[in-house]
């Protein structure tokens, strides 16, 4: 049974949001349509991106909402309904500043951590679909984390996201095959 229908990336539209930390959910469908030969076309039922890609023989949607950051579960909702998919199966890739940069979590359910999109996900589609946790780093105060999020990040910081990137990519046959507590196994596990 395949344990991975949609994958959505979280982060905002426009062009000057495009290399920011809280764009990271975005760079990582972006890296999955590239690796796996999708194409993102503009869908307007939804207002997201969306293309098919094949992981491991079975067809995964990439949806990118257009909507921006705060408002992703409308957009993530139509695109399941539409395409017939359960949010069980639907995992969510997004930036998490309580995780170094260099750091990526594979889980399943939970709050939203203070985290907007992953607030109107859950609003949209309940709280039990997978997330996948791509560290970007605290700057250290609560008032400075949305400047911290909407900023470029430094060369160090965003070449360890992209590493965060690359591990969730290896990691995603183990999760169409084994399901999500092999794949939390192998990730969390996996020598730094």
């Amino acid at each position: 049974m395949n344990n991975l229908s949609a994958i959505a990336g979280l982060g905002n539209p426009e062009e000057k949001y495009e290399r920011t930390l809280h764009n990271a959910g975005f760079w990582f469908v972006d890296a999955l349509a590239r690796k796996f030969g999708g194409s993102f076309r503009y869908e307007k039922k939804f207002d997201a991106d969306c293309c098919k890609v094949q992981i491991r023989g079975c067809e995964v949607w990439l949806i990118k909402p257009q909507s921006y950051m705060n408002l992703s579960g409308g957009p993530v909702r139509a695109a399941l309904d539409y395409y017939r998919l359960e949010p069980s199966n639907l995992l969510v890739a997004h930036d998490e500043i309580d995780l170094p940069p260099g750091t990526v979590r594979l889980k399943k359910g939970g709050g939203h951590g203070g985290h907007n999109g992953i607030r109107d996900v859950i609003k949209h589609c309940g709280p039990g679909f997978m997330r996948l946790r791509l560290g970007v780093g605290h700057p250290g105060e609560k008032d400075r984390v949305t400047g911290h999020v909407l900023k470029r990040a430094s060369s160090d910081v965003e070449a360890a996201v992209e590493r965060n990137i690359d591990a969730a990519i290896d990691i995603l046959p183990v999760l169409v095959d084994d399901g999500l507590n092999a794949a939390m196994k192998k990730l969390h596990t996996k020598e730094k």
